[in-house]
């Protein structure tokens, strides 16, 4: 069946136009501009994410090599490899990112009646780091080590999708914990962070805001038991106890109490220590809410191994936080276009597909439903019959 539009081009659909121009206006993204608008930037760089393109030679060689189709794929004009590095040197990175919000703001409602894995009403979030290696000498704006360039993506997860619903770009040496002071706390949230953001300080604000942490104490703490409640060993649980910070700058910074819980876990055979400032749920569930944590790990895992942000198209500051940004709206065009047309198939699946077939001309939701076979178990079994006696 013909749509009359390409694949690609209903993906893009799914971008509010109005709200884009508004952010393309915000931070005058157009200004001077007569030919190469801020959308045909962002068209090509989604392109280029969707199909894996090496370079920005690679994309002008690709896109040049079907003229035919960039009238259907949205995009005004001719495409040079010029004029695309121009645009990812100087139009402001904030564009892409302010779109990413929207984006953001359409995704996490699609995803609010997912199961985080995890018996929970209340919402759950997980809250990381990544590091992205970059070139000790095309990069010197990122300064990491003495010999090494790099920059750390930071990111909240909402569990019940994933959707990222908090990022930001920033030079590897600053530490993690420094962005928790940009983070708002949901009163009633969860949020599971490891032992890299503890900071009693910056943690009291969470209990001040009615929301509640898991993180993980360093080996040095000290502290006072308040009191101490029996557990059911069976489960891998060694002790569930109320206490209070000693140190002085530890107790100033957090002058409330704290629970603590020890867990042996079997698989890896590690004892892990807990601390949360939730007193309702059962031990056991704070120790598997701390296991959800790993979910960011493999965001961050998935979207270096099917996104381009670890090999960048410009050198600038403002050309790679655009290609990080223009990243997470594809990742995010997708997971929306899974929940609208109820795609079963998983996202990295689904970027297989489009990347294939980002210039048929095919309703979207039958070029991910038909290019995957519904029923595996119909295929032929001739051939294992040729040794039957």
């Amino acid at each position: 069946m013909k749509s009359g539009r390409i694949v690609f081009a209903q993906l893009m659909d799914r971008v509010p136009g109005y709200r884009f121009r508004q952010c393309v206006q915000r931070y005058r993204g157009e200004r001077k501009i007569k030919s190469f608008s801020c959308w045909n930037q962002f068209l090509c760089m989604a392109f280029a994410q969707l199909t894996g393109r090496e370079s920005l030679r690679d994309i002008e060689a690709c896109i040049r090599s079907m003229p035919e189709r960039l009238y259907h794929m949205g995009i005004r004009g001719a495409v040079s490899r010029s004029t695309l590095a121009d645009a990812n040197e100087h139009r402001d990175w904030r564009i892409y990112a302010d779109l990413a919000q929207i984006l953001i703001s359409i995704a996490r409602p699609r995803y609010a009646t997912d199961h985080p894995g995890i018996d929970l009403r209340e919402p759950l979030y997980a809250f990381d780091s990544t590091t992205i290696d970059l070139c000790l000498s095309l990069f010197p704006w990122a300064p990491y080590k003495a010999k090494q360039r790099a920059i750390k993506l930071h990111t909240l997860l909402d569990l019940r999708g994933p959707i990222p619903c908090f990022i930001r770009i920033t030079p590897a040496k600053i530490h993690d914990v420094n962005l928790l002071d940009e983070l708002i706390p949901e009163p009633g949230a969860f949020y599971v962070l490891d032992r890299g953001y503890l900071d009693f300080a910056r943690l009291y604000r969470f209990t001040q805001a009615s929301a509640f942490f898991v993180t993980r104490p360093r080996k040095d703490m000290v502290f006072r038991r308040l009191a101490s409640f029996p557990v059911d060993k069976h489960t891998g649980l060694w002790c569930d106890q109320y206490i209070r910070l000693k140190s002085f700058y530890p107790l100033k910074g957090y002058p409330d109490r704290l629970r603590r819980v020890r867990y042996f876990d079997r698989e890896s055979n590690h004892r892990l220590t807990f601390l949360t400032n939730n007193f309702y749920l059962p031990a056991l569930t704070i120790a598997q809410l701390y296991k959800c944590r790993w979910q960011v790990e493999l965001f961050f895992k998935w979207i270096k191994q099917h996104l381009r942000i670890k090999n960048f198209y410009g050198h600038s500051e403002n050309a790679v936080k655009t290609q990080i940004w223009i990243a997470v709206c594809v990742y995010l065009l997708v997971a929306i276009a899974k929940k609208e047309l109820n795609i079963q198939l998983s996202l990295s699946t689904m970027l297989q597909i489009l990347g294939l077939t980002l210039f048929e001309k095919t309703m979207l939701l039958q070029v991910l439903t038909e290019s995957h076979p519904q029923n595996p178990t119909a295929l032929s079994d001739n051939q294992l019959k040729l040794f039957d006696l």
